[in-house]
């Protein structure tokens, strides 16, 4: 059945739909009028940009800055020698990001609940959700503690040299205390996200990269701490992250911190299960690239092959970190527009996303095509390597294009609090499908790593395919009603509806 438009229930909105040109909110009840004409779609692709990128430029920055805060600790550590590089790579790679996308997952369930709560009028609960978060994700960081504490065996078991696994594994132990601080960290970003507060967080980020390296140059090089100076600024640094921002939180964030209270005990199991499953989508992603490097490291001539591939996935990093900031913008706008009772604009913002990001993706992919036979000079000398990156970068174009589209979807899953479903598909497309497929290219089609990669695109293709049905056929009017349950249900108290009446209490 067709979607009914929603009810206009202003007078400006009312106007607006006569001259077909959306009203220009600015936190109102009101939602856009129909788009019929070209002035109107003009001028409704003008907000929805404004609107995405002023949290997307800051969310990007953020990302970077967190991002570049392991890369530059590869950057000294390669300076060190071959195996203080490969220990301290394998570590961060395999056990940090492991963790890591546990961690993130599982505070990604604020990104739903802060996000239409803040919509929906509810900013009192924000930090009830902060406080259940950061709970939860301690006693999650005493569950994971194993991973570190056993991370030499566990490398030695995935096929890790003994040299390489045991250096690993003692940085692995060395950075136990910033694991910690992740149990606060996500959560507050993810508090702050929601409410667009994201220039301090840009701010705190780009302070906390600078700071790092000023770290690691004094304690590695001038007072020859090795890795182990490595592994004490990266703790200051994560440490300092998590500090500012709670300081931020509790000095200046009044309307949605309002103090510890014993409320954040209350529906801590319902809490959890939300968490898992946010988890359980965010961490099928990130372990399905991070499977690849471990699949090519049993290769043949694995070497030429991890090392091409690593410099491929290194580039794509890199350009993924755009498409999580923009992941990040689309989540808050989805949720907040869903708990608003704004249908029309959560469906346009997702349209204007969707749209850009993928010409952003085009047009990454066309400069990885220009230049493929030059891009790996950046990493290497190593003729046979270089060589095999560009018989490798039609297949990073392709990934390209795909992080643009797929990332946001993803974010819309999120902000749409469709984690359940987004694990399932996620579950279903890389793991049942992509990695056998991708298997039996490179051993039976003797494809090699190109193989592996093509079988991961086929299973990623796979997976934007299906949430772009399930985009299209979305009623928005009812994703609204479900918001509007949802933040009764957490919030415990009645928001008005669109008439103005009070519903009744959970």
């Amino acid at each position: 059945m067709e979607e009914q438009e929603p009810p206009l229930h202003t007078a400006a909105a009312g106007a607006a739909e006569l001259s077909n040109k959306p009203p220009l909110y600015e936190g109102g009840n009101e939602d856009y009028a129909p788009v019929k004409s070209f002035d109107a779609l003009r001028s409704m692709f003008w907000i929805e940009t404004v609107k995405l990128w002023q949290i997307a430029g800051s969310a990007v920055i953020t990302i970077i800055c967190m991002y570049g805060t392991n890369a530059v600790i590869l950057l000294f550590a390669g300076h060190l020698g071959t195996i203080q590089l490969s220990a301290i790579s394998i570590s961060l790679a395999v056990i940090s990001t492991f963790t890591d996308g546990l961690m993130l997952g599982m505070a990604s369930a604020l990104e739903t609940l802060c996000g239409q709560a803040f919509g929906a009028g509810q900013v009192h609960m924000l930090g009830i959700y902060l406080q259940r978060s950061w709970i939860i994700l301690f006693v999650t960081t005493l569950l994971v503690l194993p991973i570190y504490i056993f991370a030499a065996p566990i490398l030695k078991l995935l096929g890790q040299e003994d040299d390489i696994a045991n250096l690993a594994g003692n940085f692995t132990l060395q950075i136990v205390p910033q694991l910690f601080s992740l149990a606060i960290n996500f959560p507050a970003q993810k508090f702050l996200q929601a409410q667009r507060k994201v220039k301090m967080l840009a701010w705190i980020a780009m302070l906390a990269l600078v700071i790092h390296i000023g770290m690691l140059a004094l304690f590695m090089y001038v007072f020859n701490w090795g890795t182990l100076g490595a592994a004490v600024s990266f703790n200051i640094t994560r440490w300092g992250i998590a500090i500012a921002q709670v300081v931020y939180i509790m000095g200046w964030c009044k309307e949605g911190w309002t103090g510890f209270s014993w409320m954040a005990l209350n529906e801590i199991w319902a809490f959890v299960r939300l968490s898992l499953a946010s988890a359980a989508m965010l961490c099928l992603e990130i372990w399905y690239m991070m499977s690849i490097l471990i699949l090519t490291g049993r290769l043949p001539n694995a070497v030429i092959a991890l090392g091409s591939l690593s410099i491929c996935m290194n580039i794509n990093g890199w350009e993924a970190m755009l498409f999580v900031g923009i992941y990040i913008a689309i989540s808050v706008r989805v949720s907040n527009e869903l708990g608003s009772g704004r249908p029309r604009a959560t469906k346009y913002s997702i349209y204007v996303t969707v749209f850009q990001s993928l010409l952003i993706g085009i047009l990454f992919m066309t400069i990885i095509l220009i230049t493929k036979d030059d891009i790996a000079m950046i990493f290497t000398s190593d003729k046979e390597l270089q060589q095999a990156v560009s018989k490798l970068a039609y297949l990073l174009g392709i990934t390209m294009v795909l992080n643009s589209v797929q990332l946001v979807i993803s974010g819309v899953a999120i902000g749409g609090g469709w984690q359940t479903m987004g694990a399932y598909i996620n579950f279903s497309c890389y793991y049942i499908f992509g990695l056998p497929f991708g298997y039996l290219l490179c051993h039976v089609a003797n494809w090699g790593v190109m193989g592996f990669w093509v079988g991961m695109i086929c299973g990623t293709v796979l997976q934007t395919l299906l949430l772009l049905i399930i985009l299209y056929k979305t009623n928005w009017n009812k994703e609204v009603e479900q918001a509007s349950t949802r933040v009764r249900k957490w919030g415990g108290q009645g928001i008005k509806t669109e008439n103005g009446t009070e519903s009744i209490e959970d």
